[in-house]
């Protein structure tokens, strides 16, 4: 027999009437920004939807219900007059898709206007990110001090993001507790991936060595829900509880030893170390399906850029040639 459902008194409801009125009158297409996890993926879907509607001319949410695919034909030819690459003119495509489906599923339109909207070719696999070579790689291992604290904290780093192609926005939620997680006997590291997805992936043995030195110097190995990396210092000179910041990774870290050790070029950053790890997983025999896990990437379209085992400069024909 159904009970009658308690009703609360108004004074214990989180939500005031206005309030709960004002979130259930929330357009789907609002609902769906909303509803990206990834602050990455909401910045760049920001501002790809914020260019499709600049040039429709839509100032509200619910003028995205009168958009046909005429219109997303028209977005596209105006992208590729731009001169966009293809990968970027999908990119945006990809994203107004994500949004129709959601209406969609909301039933706020019948059908998605972006399907069946061909998207630019991509001329090849091979991603934009170039790969360290195994020289490098080495040198940039070396490149901190073994002696300082700051120097054993970014040997830790990179030896992270080289040994196991995090993502920087990874690495900066590591916790101490995250780094050494015994699954089968082995150690792990628990990574929050896109999306909150956790993956497990089994800790290099330089890697956990050169941490233990950090937070042997650090002190806060004992902290076990704290982050891992931190700032060296808050701006009073003393201990920081704050993790460290993707952007300091990115600055303080990874650019200042590529330049320390010679590593230029464009788009040489912490993803440039991801790429050089998978890369070199590739070349080492590693399953590519096993890489698309150990990435964290939802499509083995996604690892396959990092496939550069037929394009090594040293097995090219150049280097055959003799006079």
């Amino acid at each position: 027999m159904m009970t009658e459902l308690q009703v609360l008194p108004a004074a214990s409801r989180a939500l005031t009437a206005p309030e709960f009125q004002r979130l259930a009158d929330v357009p789907p297409e609002a609902q769906w920004f909303a509803n990206l996890s990834s602050a990455q993926t909401r910045r760049a879907y920001e501002g790809d939807i914020r260019v499709f509607m600049q040039f429709t001319g839509i100032v509200v949410p619910e003028e995205f219900r009168a958009v046909a695919r005429g219109h997303v034909l028209a977005w596209r030819a105006d992208l590729e007059k731009q001169g966009l690459s293809g990968a970027t003119i999908r990119r945006k495509l990809a994203a107004l898709a994500s949004l129709y489906e959601y209406l969609c599923d909301c039933n706020a339109v019948t059908h998605n206007p972006v399907k069946g909207v061909k998207r630019p070719a991509v001329d090849s696999y091979e991603g934009k990110t170039p790969a360290l070579g195994d020289a490098q790689a080495r040198a940039l291992l070396d490149a901190p001090s073994a002696d300082t604290l700051k120097g054993k904290r970014d040997r830790a780093i990179l030896s992270v993001l080289l040994y196991h192609a995090l993502r920087r926005e990874e690495l900066t939620k590591l916790l101490v507790k995250d780094f050494n997680q015994e699954r089968r006997g082995v150690p792990h590291l628990r990574v929050q991936g896109k999306g909150g997805k956790l993956r497990y992936i089994p800790a290099h043995a330089n890697s956990l060595r050169l941490v233990s030195e950090y937070l042997a110097m650090a002190g806060h190995g004992a902290e076990l829900d704290g982050p891992l990396f931190r700032p060296i210092r808050n701006p009073r000179g003393g201990q920081t509880t704050m993790a460290l910041t993707p952007g300091g990774v990115y600055t303080s870290v990874v650019v200042r030893y590529m330049k320390q050790v010679g590593i230029t070029g464009d788009n040489m950053g912490p993803h440039a170390l991801r790429a050089t790890a998978a890369t070199s997983a590739l070349e080492h025999n590693a399953d590519i399906a096993k890489v698309q896990e150990w990435l964290g990437h939802a499509s083995i379209s996604t690892t396959r850029v990092y496939d550069r085992r037929g394009s090594k400069p040293e097995d090219s024909p150049t280097f055959r040639v003799s006079y």
